[in-house]
């Protein structure tokens, strides 16, 4: 069955430092502070939508840095969630925080509490962007806080973010390797989005900042996406999450609704390049095989796979093959 989360969020409570990027309420559209009365409805309006399918979902707190919020009211929190962990049906619960807000203490009492899993906002292993982003970390702190996570048998969960100011597509490459070498289970990868309100979009008013468009953070998320799932490591998400308030208030940035697609498009349509390559089939009519659930990612957004081949000299006769894997192209020449 498939992983769910009931996500209750925190938004930034806790998080001493502004990052450039950040303006929490304008990515969730939400200022309001859970309660423990919220946790609890949550949890039962889930449970009786879910079913069995309960055992697979955990109870999540994201939005905030979880750890370094009060502790009194983190408690309340946790103490609200624990009754549904196990004994109640939930896998556990999960949580998001800084790096710098990590050490065998709180880690204990999280474990106390039916934590489960532990995300860190990484955003870059450069300290060079972390320290121009004000993220108030440092690489180190996310390689010392991923060992103790996993040490202490959390489920370790790692977030970066690409097209950061300083950062560069190379640097973001670098970023993906390090946070691999940390072994973690999950990653989600977000390519920045200018918000209103924020220092960087300050920056990009001035001119100091050019953020990525999605010509430029689809095919270097694409890449990053494939890098991961070739280590086995889980990318659970890639973009922000669509919301009108994320939309109202962005003012620049690689955002789409459909990010991840996209990204999936653009693996397929390069494995096709090279199939095509391959089978020395430069112009022409080519039968184009993939598996029946990669059809769409085959043909991309408003056709735009299918355009590029066109454009390119090719004519496209998709043909599907349940024995190819979800990104793997097979081609032939066609002589309809």
């Amino acid at each position: 069955m498939k992983h769910s989360n009931v996500a209750l969020f925190v938004p930034h409570n806790g998080c001493p430092h502004a990052c450039s990027f950040c303006n929490q309420k304008q990515i969730t559209g939400q200022s309001y502070q859970p309660t423990a009365e919220d946790v609890a409805n949550a949890a039962e309006t889930a449970k009786a939508s879910l079913g069995a399918a309960v055992k697979n979902a955990e109870i999540a707190f994201f939005g905030g840095s979880f750890t370094a919020i009060d502790r009194d009211y983190m408690i309340q929190l946790l103490e609200a969630a624990k009754p549904y962990v196990n004994d109640g049906g939930f896998a556990g619960i999960r949580i998001s925080t800084r790096p710098d807000a990590i050490d065998e203490e709180i880690l204990s009492l999280l474990k106390d509490y039916g934590v489960t899993s532990i995300e860190l906002g990484a955003q870059s292993m450069s300290d060079e962007v972390l320290s121009a982003n004000k993220r108030g970390h440092t690489a180190e702190d996310v390689r010392k806080a991923s060992r103790l996570i996993s040490e202490m048998g959390f489920s370790l969960g790692l977030q970066m973010m690409t097209g950061l100011y300083k950062s560069s597509p190379e640097t973001d490459k670098k970023t993906a390797e390090a946070l691999a070498e940390l072994k973690p289970d999950t990653i989600r990868i977000y390519p920045t989005v200018v918000l209103k309100g924020t220092e960087l979009y300050e920056l990009y008013e001035k001119g100091e900042y050019v953020p990525q468009g999605l010509e430029e953070a689809v095919p270097l998320c694409a890449e990053l996406l494939e890098f991961f799932e070739e280590r086995d490591i889980r990318v659970i998400r890639l973009g922000l999450h669509d919301s009108e308030s994320l939309s109202e208030n962005m003012a620049a940035g690689a955002y789409h609704p459909a990010f991840r697609e996209l990204c999936e498009s653009e693996i397929v349509y390069r494995n096709t390049l090279e199939a095509l390559k391959k089978n020395r089939i430069a112009f022409g009519a080519a039968e184009i095989f993939v598996h029946p659930s990669s059809v769409s990612r085959f043909i991309g957004q408003k056709r735009k796979n299918l355009m590029r081949l066109e454009k390119a000299g090719i004519t496209a006769i998709i043909r599907q093959d349940n024995r190819l894997g979800k990104y793997e192209v097979r081609c032939a020449n066609s002589f309809l």
